[in-house]
């Protein structure tokens, strides 16, 4: 681990669960920057933007601001502005990141023709009359974007469906493919490189997917680290594309494994 000068971090389920800090979390953090590892806190969060997310982890103890914070609705904004410009979007998220969307034209659902279906975090606002709005939408055309796959997440009160669940059914009915813009899209990973200024075998990506967070970043040849907090689930573990670079019981394990403990 000799070579690594910058971390990429989960933040629901690595740093925290429902805003809560795992323990050890702070400290880990802390010691990884005095050791003078560059930072990018790396999530699928769509509930907030950047400058919320590190305002609520600096209120919890996080020394972070919102340049730390690279998320998938910021991502989606880039992609729509490079492949979409001008095109007319219906969002679909539970929360407002609006001002993470910036640049994109967004309609609201009966304001005319939608150009693309953009789906966000999964909560109340994916019920029947939604959905189906969305499938009639791409039935007439529309492009379908997500910003992530996430089929569930952790809260302090136990797993939650996440848009992962419903955009598979979309993809199936509508017999359309998703553009996906946050993890586990090799853009995304490549993004928060080129914001640390750093190649990909200087970067260890820690998360509790393995699938979109560690896997993914491996194949983008960022050493990927799995902790056994979050979402971390044995079986899905087993059942895993491939195997992790390193596995921990939580975040507060990985300054001893990059060495930095004595810092």
């Amino acid at each position: 681990m000799e070579r690594i000068r910058a971390a990429l971090l989960d933040i629901d389920g690595v740093l925290t669960v429902s805003w809560k800090p795992l323990p050890g979390a702070v400290r880990a953090l802390e010691q990884v920057r005095e050791a003078g590892l560059e930072v990018a806190l790396v999530t699928n969060n769509t509930s907030r933007t950047r400058q919320s997310i590190a305002e609520r982890l600096g209120g919890l103890g996080f020394d972070v601001d919102g340049g730390d914070v690279l998320t998938a609705p910021a991502a989606t904004a880039a992609y729509l502005r490079r492949h979409f410009p001008g095109a007319r979007c219906l969002l679909l998220d539970s929360g407002d990141v609006r001002d993470d969307l910036d640049g994109v034209t967004l309609v609201e659902e009966g304001a005319g023709d939608v150009d693309v279906v953009v789906l966000g975090g999964a909560g109340p606002e994916f019920g029947y009359e939604a959905l189906n709005r969305v499938f009639r939408h791409l039935g007439r055309g529309a492009r379908l974007v997500a910003m992530h796959r996430n089929l569930y997440w952790r809260t302090e009160g136990g797993l939650d469906l996440d848009t992962g669940a419903f955009l598979a059914g979309l993809e199936k009915a509508a017999r359309v493919e998703a553009e996906v813009t946050g993890k586990p899209a090799p853009a995304f990973f490549a993004s928060a490189l080129e914001h640390l200024g750093v190649d990909a075998a200087e970067a260890v990506m820690v998360g509790d997917d393995i699938e979109s967070d560690v896997l993914a970043a491996q194949r983008s040849g960022i050493t990927g680290v799995l902790v056994r907090t979050g979402k971390y689930l044995p079986e899905t573990h087993r059942a895993a594309s491939g195997t992790p670079d390193h596995v921990l019981d939580s975040f507060a394990d990985l300054p001893a494994l990059l060495g930095t403990t004595g810092s």
